[in-house]
């Protein structure tokens, strides 16, 4: 959606926009994802927070990017391609996590926790390209 055609917007006006991307709520859930593997991927050892840590980061915020990308896509067809690149991303987490419990990095809670919110993230995803 596009900001109705204003050459300009005042303070005011940037403050209270909000994109349509930002509405959605597996949008709201997944940007609290992204959080979480931040902060998990600030407390591991420096060998894997560099190269598995990163490309966790890198895979949780491409949900996001692509849902926002997807959401200002006119067509029907791409807005599932990039809802489906957001699905993908989601999915992506997941061996990454399992990594992580596995070598001891995470907590069993932790891996469960994080694996629960990229199910559901999934699941959302499903939803909302099934539903266009």
């Amino acid at each position: 959606m596009y900001m109705d055609n204003k050459m300009y917007m005042d303070n005011k006006e940037w403050q209270d926009y909000t994109f349509d991307f930002e509405r959605l709520e597996v949008y709201k859930i997944s940007l609290d994802y992204v959080h979480k593997v931040i902060n998990l991927v600030r407390r591991l050892t420096s060998d894997l927070k560099f190269s598995l840590g990163e490309q966790l980061i890198r895979a949780a915020i491409s949900i996001l990017n692509n849902l926002a990308e997807g959401t200002g896509k006119r067509s029907k067809k791409e807005k599932i391609r990039y809802y489906g690149y957001s699905l993908d991303s989601a999915r992506e987490c997941i061996p990454m996590i399992s990594i992580l419990f596995e070598q001891k990095q995470i907590p069993k809670e932790t891996h469960e926790s994080l694996r629960a919110d990229c199910i559901k993230i999934c699941n959302m995803l499903g939803k909302l390209i099934g539903s266009i």
